[in-house]
């Protein structure tokens, strides 16, 4: 059992406090927002996360918040830095965060510290941490300076921790004692460990969330393609699936990404390569290629409707993907976003995620049947297993019209088309 210190109370450092607590640790959680540690020590958890919860109330002996940085800093041998980094205006990233995280715990380091960064920052980031360490005057005899990036899925993030493909860990050239200490700390957990350098731990971070958007994108491009001659894009998938080069996985044509990682670290990563003069180009096609998404299906929708600005549309799913309540880059909410634009009559559900901000022409209801009645159109905007497994039968009695919009190619079409609705997917055929 080791005392760790977990700076942040957002996703990341929330799930990372619960499963280290429940790994054994003592773990305490830092934030400076008084009122969501409030409600934390109350037991109400700001985000939503499947088991996040449960982990949280089951170690509440091992596991504490406060806002006292300097007690939790000086107390624990483990600090792991787990704020915030989103995108500047320019795609940059704003490291705002991390450096006020470095400035507050440095006069607290007054025995060694093992210091481990689980946000997600820029290639070089963590060397100079340490330089900004060296430079308040901190004796490297104090401290090493780790690169531990978080591999996390939203909806099932504790299962990631605690079952992960890999653990990634960083480490400076001359730094012989971390390893061990982090091989220690993550005792229970069975993974391949790949040791690296501090940058080639954040380079790992950002190359695994762009690949995973170039998928995301590649299938949409060629769903485009793929409805221009009539094929079905989930035939396609399948095929190129079964590859073992390729894999089956963000294989699904939809809406396009979103959430808190893949827009951010992808436009972070070009912004990067532009800074040495590289010019990624499958970089930028990428976001091309997902930016315009949306308008794929306003597309589709102008062409049903001509009359678009005078119908009622459903759209189930604000969330940027199932299982979370996070709207951070939702597709969705673009969506919602470019309907208010035309002046449709939007009605929004989803089962945890609220709308970000109010917008003309829209409204988010508590229930799917008040979404749904005398709707012209409905959208799959998030691919929840309840949107997937509706009663098409009673959908059509209690709808307006007879169009159901596939925005993740994720219901059966025969089943809809059977009870007398019409199905618009993306590259179906």
């Amino acid at each position: 059992m080791v005392n760790i210190c977990v700076i942040g109370a957002g996703y990341v450092g929330l799930t990372t406090a619960a499963v280290l607590a429940e790994l054994g640790h003592e773990v305490c959680c830092i934030d400076k927002d008084q009122n969501k540690i409030t409600e934390l020590n109350n037991g109400k958890i700001p985000i939503y996360e499947p088991g996040l919860s449960e982990f949280i109330a089951k170690n509440t002996n091992r596991l504490s918040f406060n806002t006292n940085l300097e007690e939790g800093v000086k107390k624990a041998s483990i600090i792991f830095i787990c704020v915030g980094t989103p995108s500047l205006a320019d795609g940059k990233t704003n490291l705002s965060y991390v450096d006020a995280v470095i400035n507050e715990i440095a006069p607290c380091i007054h025995s060694y510290k093992t210091i481990i960064t689980k946000s997600t920052v820029p290639i070089g980031t963590n060397e100079q941490i340490y330089e900004k360490l060296l430079a308040k005057k901190i004796s490297p005899e104090l401290f090493n300076i780790v690169s531990n990036p978080e591999f996390l899925r939203e909806g099932s993030a504790i299962y990631d921790m605690l079952h992960p493909d890999k653990i990634v860990v960083g480490l400076r050239q001359d730094d012989t004692q971390s390893l061990p200490i982090i091989q220690e700390m993550y005792s229970r957990i069975q993974a391949p460990y790949i040791v690296t350098s501090l940058n080639g731990a954040e380079m790992i971070k950002y190359a695994s969330n762009a690949f995973l958007a170039t998928k995301i994108s590649f299938i949409n491009e060629i769903a485009r393609i793929c409805e221009a001659f009539h094929i079905d894009v989930n035939d396609v998938s399948k095929g190129i699936g079964l590859d073992p080069r390729i894999g089956p996985h963000f294989l699904q044509a939809g809406l396009g990404y979103g959430g808190s990682c893949f827009p951010k670290d992808v436009k972070s990563l070009e912004q990067i390569a532009l800074s040495k003069q590289i010019h990624p180009l499958i970089l930028q096609a990428v976001q091309t290629v997902n930016d315009t998404q949306i308008d794929v299906y306003i597309h589709k929708l102008k062409t049903l409707f001509p009359d678009l600005h005078t119908k009622k549309i459903a759209v189930l799913g604000i969330a940027f993907k199932p299982n979370t309540d996070d709207t951070r880059d939702s597709p969705a909410e673009r969506l919602i976003s470019r309907l208010s634009q035309l002046t449709c009559d939007v009605c929004a559900y989803d089962p945890k995620a609220k709308l970000s901000h109010d917008q003309h022409h829209v409204r988010q209801v508590n229930s799917l049947d008040e979404a749904i009645k005398g709707a012209d159109c409905v959208v799959i905007a998030t691919d929840w297993d309840e949107f997937k497994q509706l009663d098409w039968t009673e959908i059509k009695k209690q709808m307006n019209g007879t169009i159901i919009v596939d925005g993740r190619n994720c219901l059966n079409r025969k089943e809809i088309e059977q009870c007398g609705l019409r199905y618009v997917g993306v590259g179906r055929g």
